[in-house]
């Protein structure tokens, strides 16, 4: 098993190495490759701004209220408990700098049989040393639903400068952005619909029902997040990363109302996790299943 998966590491790392050719321009790369067969159903990632080359991963419904941090190559660092809440069906993560803090967002929003009326938030502060058995305790959780009934959300992204949690439908087509409060006063929030995600330029009719059940499965969106200038929205789907730039004082909604810069995912099995670096000059992919490659994808491809 060792070494069938090392095979398949190194096989990865030439393929990725292979798709640069003689083009000077970055090309996806494998950075890392999670082994540990404990972290096998990956759902969300974030990269620590505190901790250097530390990414924080979680896993979906079916798995205990833990948050992992592991090394950008992929080796568990530490496990920690985040006390008095439940992983439902965690889908996504994101860490974030907010009024002399630093924050890591958990977001409870799966909901693949549509049956919840209403889902949450969670905001831990990122702890200041990785201990592995540690415990967190969110410092303030945020209860909302949808305006219209039940929806699947597997990306959500923090946007600290508008004070709001950015969230992106899954299994509708085309995707939807909604916002709601990062911290609403009391009560249930009503997330608020902001617009509908623009699809590639390069998106065409499909001739057969086939061709179109796949497509759509992987248009499905599946992770988020905003670069650390605030200046672009990535989007994660299971065969492509979006990225929506916004200029100067726009808003998202007209944002994300632009075709998508996109590229291709390199072999990912079912992607799941999108985290963007703290330079800003790329992100890193994962999928669901151990062994994961992490994938390095630029941001300016």
């Amino acid at each position: 098993m060792r070494l069938r998966t090392a095979l398949a590491a190194l096989g990865l790392s030439c393929l990725l190495a292979a798709c640069g050719g003689g083009d000077e321009r970055p090309r996806p790369r494998l950075a890392g490759l999670i082994l540990d067969g404990a972290l096998d159903e990956t759902s969300g990632l974030a990269a620590s701004p505190t901790h250097r080359d530390t990414l924080w991963l979680l896993q979906d419904g079916g798995n205990g209220p833990y948050v992992h941090a592991i090394s950008k190559r992929g080796s568990r660092i530490a496990t920690l408990r985040v006390e008095g809440v439940r992983n439902t069906d965690w889908e996504d993560l994101d860490a974030f700098a907010w009024r002399d803090g630093r924050w890591l967002l958990i977001a409870d929003t799966g909901d693949n049989g549509g049956l919840r009326r209403t889902l949450q938030l969670h905001v831990v502060p990122e702890p200041e040393k990785l201990a592995d058995g540690a415990t967190l305790r969110p410092a303030w959780s945020i209860a909302f639903r949808w305006p219209d009934g039940p929806r699947d959300c597997e990306a959500v992204a923090v946007d600290p400068n508008a004070n709001e949690v950015l969230l992106i439908s899954k299994k509708r087509n085309p995707a939807q952005l909604f916002s709601v409060p990062l911290r609403p006063t009391r009560g249930v929030a009503t997330a608020r619909l902001l617009a509908t995600l623009a699809p590639p330029a390069d998106a065409t009719p499909t001739s057969t029902q086939a061709d179109a059940r796949r497509d759509a499965l992987g248009r499905q969106v599946t992770s988020a997040g905003l670069s650390p200038d605030g200046r672009t929205l990535a989007v994660l789907t299971y065969d492509r990363l979006l990225l929506y730039p916004r200029s100067e004082g726009e808003s998202w909604a007209r944002a994300v109302s632009r075709p998508p810069r996109t590229q291709a995912l390199p072999w990912l099995h079912q992607a799941e996790g999108l985290a963007w670096m703290p330079d800003g000059k790329g992100l890193i992919a994962t999928g669901e299943f151990s062994p994961a490659p992490l994938v390095w994808l630029p941001a300016n491809p």
